[in-house]
């Protein structure tokens, strides 16, 4: 593939604008959607890559991979397809800089504005491992960062969803420096595996730099593997000691000794930043335990996990009896009968001891015994111990019992400490916080379910119409990844199927054009025909359901059409001529046959005289009516000869000749 001058058009629908990067597999571009007119990021697979069959799956499964991944924590896959011998996608175009630039420029990043970055990017996660898919290739440069903090993880390139798996056994897919344990070392991944990435990103916010680095990229998946990382307050003293831990816990090298999911590691440092933002987070304790008093029993998860720590009550030592100096060897028999000083010096040493042991009971702290304040609100506590000449420090927990309410102290209560020790109390933060799970698809048993596993209560369960399968939830309020009290109840919108819709009202319509308003309304049609009298053939005369009453879309609909007869009723065509009486019955469905028949009358003749069937009778249509034509024929008749009388007359008689009359036309 050449290289490509603005103004490029691919694939007949992006116009190149600019160049955003490039990476190890593909060219990111800036370009134009001239469909919709909106600005998109087109990744273009490079040209090598383009005949590698391997490495096209991978592209093509990073859009089919992100394109089900709908979250505002993740660049949205818009479209794909090839172009000029290799192949593209197209995605949501995010202004702004990847999270590897932010850290270039400004790092150390301040603890708060880390943690607001590494939730929205757990969250992404999360939403990722819950659809079965697993990113691979969690790091900095695969973060974009708006001027408002908003996080967009994109380049789902290696991503596994479900059981497949691109890489072959042995294998490593991914970048060394943000490499788990079991990825380096060529094993399954799982998402703890993004778990552990996520924690070197949390890492090189807060110092600066990874964990782990080399000029090789095998020398530094052998550190993953085999070092511990450097504390990340050894290289900036400003990063509170419970996220030190928290990092920690996720930088652990057996994955089960990570946080188990993405929830629980953004509850990790959802506590944190309520302790930072409390003021409560101080200084780093020691790991001392208390004197006569036992170990602090851990809290949360072990001691090197998030909420670990050693209880660092400040009791001082009691004061050291100097030595009784050793005795330099009995002396000779006759120097102790001749020198007291050697006893002197023994009654010397006596008293001095005696006067520091003396010295030690009325100098010594005084022993007091710890109250109970388990229970007290902190001020109340506070109050109590320094009553009892006690000090108090604080570490905030997220916990059932209502917020600033001591839930444990150490030293325990009744303990003898010495006056002015510190008694550190566990004080409850309320019931922290958690995220409301994404239930939009489930039924409600599953619904509830994941509620349940994040410590929600199911409220209100709402049952609206939609097109949704009924009993699907299809809303939740507050709405999916909202941060809420643990506790909080969620109601919850539940699909009770389509709404119904009103049936419209076709009788009189043609059947056409009944089939297309019944069909655009969302009714499926059943046409009978029936036959009609009355109205005019292929009008609808009926349905079922009636007009206007409501249904479910998708009901069929039954419509009466009229149709034209099949019988009908001969016509009266006697005494019209034949052409007449052919187009009365031709009209009427018939077919005519015609004979003619000898007449008298003369008013008869070139007229139908009878027509069979006769008129008036029914008969079926296309039947043939014969129709007689009458045809005039004179009868034959003779006039009777008068006989003639003879007269006396001279003259010779003529006779009559008789004569015959015929009637014509």
């Amino acid at each position: 593939m050449t290289e490509l001058g603005l103004g490029t058009l691919i694939d007949g629908r992006y116009r190149v604008l600019s160049r955003i990067g490039s990476g190890g597999m593909a060219d990111v571009l800036l370009a134009e959607d001239q469909q919709l007119g909106r600005k998109v990021a087109l990744k273009l697979l490079h040209r090598r890559f383009a005949e590698n069959p391997g490495f096209v799956e991978r592209f093509r499964r990073e859009a089919r991979a992100a394109a089900g991944l709908q979250h505002p924590n993740v660049v949205a896959v818009y479209d794909r397809g090839d172009y000029d011998g290799t192949y593209y996608i197209a995605m949501e175009y995010v202004p702004g800089r990847s999270l590897k630039q932010l850290i270039r420029d400004e790092a150390p990043l301040e603890p708060l504005r880390a943690i607001d970055l590494t939730v929205q990017i757990l969250r992404a996660a999360r939403f990722a491992h819950r659809h079965g898919v697993i990113h691979r290739d969690l790091k900095p440069h695969n973060v974009i960062v708006d001027d408002a903090d908003q996080v967009k993880v994109t380049d789902f390139g290696i991503a596994r969803a479900g059981a497949s798996d691109m890489t072959e056994t042995g294998s490593i897919m991914g970048t060394a420096q943000y490499l788990s344990p079991e990825q380096a070392q060529g094993h399954a991944v799982s998402a703890a595996s993004d778990l552990y990435a996520i924690a070197v990103v949390l890492y090189e916010m807060l110092t600066g730099r990874v964990p782990f680095d080399a000029e090789a990229a095998v020398t530094i998946a052998l550190k993953h593997v085999s070092e511990p990382p450097t504390a990340p307050t050894a290289l900036n003293a400003a990063i509170p000691p419970a996220l030190e831990r928290v990092v920690m816990w996720g930088l652990n090298k057996n994955p089960a000794q990570r946080p188990k999911d993405a929830d629980e590691f953004i509850a990790a440092l959802e506590a944190v930043r309520a302790s930072i933002a409390s003021g409560a987070e101080g200084q780093r304790t020691a790991a001392m335990a208390a004197v006569g008093a036992p170990p602090l029993p851990p809290l949360g998860p072990p001691a090197d996990g998030p909420l670990g720590y050693v209880a660092d009550p400040s009791a001082p030592a009691p004061p050291v009896l100097p030595a009784e100096p050793p005795p330099a060897g009995p002396p000779p028999e006759e120097d102790r009968r001749r020198s007291p000083w050697p006893w002197v010096a023994l009654l010397v040493a006596l008293l001095i001891a005696g006067g520091a042991v003396a010295a030690f009971l009325l100098t010594r702290p005084s022993r007091v015994t710890v109250p109970n304040v388990v229970q007290d609100q902190l001020s109340t506590a506070n109050a109590i111990l320094q009553n009892a000449g006690l000090s108090d420090g604080v570490i905030y927990l997220p916990n059932g019992a209502p917020s600033g309410t001591v839930i444990r102290e150490s030293p325990p209560a009744g303990s003898r400490v010495n006056r002015g020790s510190k008694v550190m109390l566990t004080v409850s933060s309320g019931p922290g916080t958690t995220t409301v799970p994404l239930v939009v698809g489930d039924t409600l048993p599953l619904a509830k379910a994941a509620l349940q596993a994040a410590r929600l209560k199911l409220g209100r369960v709402i049952y609206q119409a939609s097109g949704q399968p009924a009993g699907q939830v299809i809303a939740s309020s507050p709405s999916p990844d909202s941060t809420v009290a643990v506790g909080s109840s969620v109601a919850l919108y539940v699909s009770s199927g389509p709404a119904k819709v009103a049936v419209p009202d076709v009788t009189g319509e043609s059947e056409g054009q009944a089939k297309s308003d019944l069909h655009h309304a969302g009714f499926r049609v059943h046409a009978v025909s029936q036959t009609s009298s009355t109205a005019p053939p292929g009008t609808v005369i009926d349905q079922s359901p009636p007009g206007g009453s409501l249904e479910l879309p998708g009901a069929t609909v039954t419509i009466t059409v009229a149709r034209a007869p099949a019988t009908a009723t001969v016509p009266d065509v006697r005494g019209d001529t034949p052409a007449a009486a052919r187009a009365a019955l031709s009209q009427a469905g018939f077919k005519v046959t015609q004979r003619s028949r000898n007449v008298t009358n003369p008013a008869q003749n070139g007229v139908v005289v009878r027509q069979s069937p006769a008129a008036g009778s029914t008969a079926k249509k296309g039947s043939t009516v014969t129709i007689l034509v009458g045809h005039y024929v004179a009868p034959a008749s003779t006039t009777p000869t008068t006989p003639t009388t003879p007269t006396t007359s001279t003259t010779p008689t003529t006779p009559t000749t008789p004569t015959t009359s015929t009637t014509g036309t």
